[in-house]
């Protein structure tokens, strides 16, 4: 509901940017100034604005007549509150006594307007003006800009360039905002020519937006080069580029680009810092975050909410969850990022009933949770299995008409399959009214973890007919069902999809085809995709050689298994259990005596999967006092053990 409100808001105000202007009805005595410019002053020293025009509409005629001056005053006073039906009177009274001609009251309409997003009202200003000028239009340019009419603002732009008004340094900039929005390189260097032929090349605020654009659309070489170019960097030309680096997943650059401007003498921000720590959480460099915590304390910028906010999220990201509620529990006022944050890092790591936890107190201090902040929430749940706390988050939802995005979708999809209720997650899946491939994912891997490989197969056929289209976890989630329920006719189809896909380059498809096809004893097609793909990891050693002991192929599974050390990989619990099997069917005691060698080597002897294939091997080869052994040595002993000896 809030979302579509929104989305009608923005339909309505597009819709007024060229309505026709109508002029209020005004009461006889109103908007009069006094001919004492004494008693004007006095008026317009009171500071709320409605005040002096109430006092003004109550003033007698005798006493009151036009005075630009005054007028323009109230107008900026309207333009700094944003008091648009203010403005709306005094634009009543202007026109009335013959004043809009006035550039200055002109200026500060236009400016009015455009803060208030009445832009329909803004523009017929600037139409009915005979010459207006280049403060108007900057006006219209720029709030355009700052509220996401980028396409109108370039119109803007471009219509002013027409008229020859010449542009100055506060026209530029919102110009060339709106390209970086539209990432529109076109025009954007378009407007950087019209930049160099006017001479505003070296003004530090029309090169910091030269380089954020540039930045934006993808040029990081040009941007930088840019940056280069300015003669004296402020703080906000750094920020510009660290913003631009971060956001263009070049973390690297940007840590090195503070060093230089540490080096140089600039003193850095509260933003410098922010954008700088969330790059050291990207890059996972707990070092250099830690750093930029001292220049935070140093500078005195730790109480800054941005400052704060990304420490807590730097710090839970990367695993240092004491220092991480350290500096949560400093912050005075923590706001909903700050919750987001703590709770996020919180499930990151496992520590779902902390998160839990950490939900109550949120809900408790009076911090109303978001969309992200259910998204963790129902992560938890998940994990833990609490079915009644995740319908009640569901229900929450529901009732705070929350517009769930895909993620959260998804959230709850996957909550509802752990908790072993999956046919309310196809209810949800059913109710969306948009279905993706994160929901769809969702509902399929809920279905396989909960032995539903039939459903999922019949409903990715149905998905795939709508054309619903699929990715990397699609595959891996029908693959797994394939395997489970043996199904080698689904496996070729998926084989031919991912082909056609060009997903045979994702090494975690090729290991669920190999597994998938193992498992189907389809072994010639596991053995052609493992050799063609030639990755060589041990999750596709692992799946073969299983395949290979499973369906009587020992020999081959211990040959690859040789393979495997030639390439120096380690084995684990799963692969030496399949070794030993394999030894087992071939009665190859030697073989299985050093396979259980590797076992000791790499500390298997207490997992119970290997333990138990080390019994079998024994006791098949007829070594009965082996088995024995390996049998004492289990950590806990089965019905399926005393039945191996």
């Amino acid at each position: 509901m809030m979302f579509s409100n929104l989305c009608s808001l923005q339909i309505s105000l597009r819709q007024r940017l060229y309505l026709p202007f109508h002029l209020f009805s005004t009461p006889p005595h109103s908007l009069y100034l006094t001919q004492s410019s004494s008693s004007a002053s006095a008026i317009l020293i009171n500071p709320q604005h409605n005040h002096n025009i109430s006092t003004l509409n109550s003033a007698p005629d005798e006493n009151f007549r036009p005075n630009s001056l005054h007028l323009s005053q109230l107008l900026l006073q309207c333009c700094q509150s944003k008091s648009l039906s203010s403005g709306l009177q005094l634009h009543a009274r202007v026109t009335k006594i013959g004043l809009l001609g006035d550039a200055t009251i002109r200026n500060h309409l236009v400016n009015l307007y455009s803060k208030c997003v009445v832009f329909g009202y803004a523009r017929k200003v600037i139409d009915e003006s005979s010459e207006p000028d280049l403060v108007a239009w900057s006006a219209l340019i720029s709030g355009y800009a700052k509220n996401g009419f980028c396409g109108e603002a370039l119109d803007g732009f471009r219509e002013m360039h027409l008229l020859g008004l010449k542009c100055n340094e506060f026209t530029f900039p919102s110009a060339l905002k709106a390209c970086a929005v539209k990432k529109d390189l076109g025009k954007g260097r378009q407007i950087h020519g019209v930049v160099v032929v006017t001479g505003f090349e070296s003004d530090v605020f029309v090169a910091n937006t030269l380089v954020v654009m540039y930045a934006k659309c993808g040029e990081i070489l040009d941007s930088r080069r840019l940056f280069d170019w300015i003669p004296e960097r402020n703080v906000v030309s750094w920020n510009a580029l660290f913003a631009c680096y971060t956001q263009g997943d070049f973390c690297g650059e940007a840590v090195a680009l503070f060093q230089d401007m540490v080096s140089s003498g600039v003193r850095p921000d509260e933003f410098s810092l922010s954008t700088i720590l969330n790059a050291c959480t990207s890059l996972r460099d707990i070092g250099q975050g830690k750093k930029i915590h001292g220049y935070l304390v140093n500078l005195g910028f730790i109480s800054d909410p941005y400052s704060a906010n990304a420490l807590v999220d730097m710090y839970a990201k990367l695993g240092h969850f004491e220092d991480a509620i350290a500096v949560f529990d400093h912050i005075e006022m923590p706001d909903i990022v700050s919750w987001n944050a703590v709770i996020a890092g919180c499930i990151l790591h496992d520590f779902h009933q902390r998160g839990l936890e950490l939900l109550k107190n949120m809900i408790d201090s009076g911090t109303v949770p978001n969309i992200f902040t259910f998204s963790s929430a129902l992560k938890a749940c998940a994990a833990l299995g609490l079915q009644l706390l995740g319908k009640q988050l569901h229900a929450k939802l529901l009732k705070i008409d929350l517009k769930l995005d895909s993620f959260v979708s998804a959230g709850l999809i996957d909550m509802y399959c752990k908790c072993g209720l999956t046919k309310n997650a196809r209810v949800i899946y059913d109710l969306l009214p948009e279905k993706d491939l994160v929901a769809l994912n969702a509902l399929i891997s809920g279905y396989s973890q909960n032995g539903g490989e039939f459903e999922v197969l019949s409903f990715f056929g149905d998905m795939h007919k709508e054309a619903m289209g699929f990715n990397e976890a699609t595959l891996l989630a029908v693959l797994n069902s394939a395997a489970s329920s043996q199904v080698t006719s689904i496996s070729e189809q998926i084989h031919a999809l991912s082909e056609k896909a060009g997903y045979l380059s994702d090494i975690y498809v090729t290991n669920s085809l190999i597994d998938s096809y193992g498992k189907c004893n389809q072994l010639e097609d596991a053995t052609r995709i493992f050799e063609e793909s030639r990755i060589g990891d041990l999750a596709s050693f692992t799946s073969l050689i299983t395949a290979y002991a499973q369906h009587g192929k020992g020999e081959d599974a211990l040959k690859l298994f040789v393979k495997m050390q030639e390439l120096e990989l380690k084995p684990d619990s799963f692969v030496c259990s399949s070794l030993l099997n394999a030894c087992a069917s071939l009665s190859a005691y030697e073989q299985g005596k050093q396979i259980h060698a590797h076992i000791v080597k790499f500390g298997f002897t207490c997992d119970i999967f290997a333990g138990n294939s080390l019994v079998n091997m024994y006791a098949k080869c007829g070594s009965i006092d082996d088995a024995g052994c390996a049998f004492s040595e289990l950590p806990r002993i089965s019905f399926e053990d005393f039945a191996k000896v």
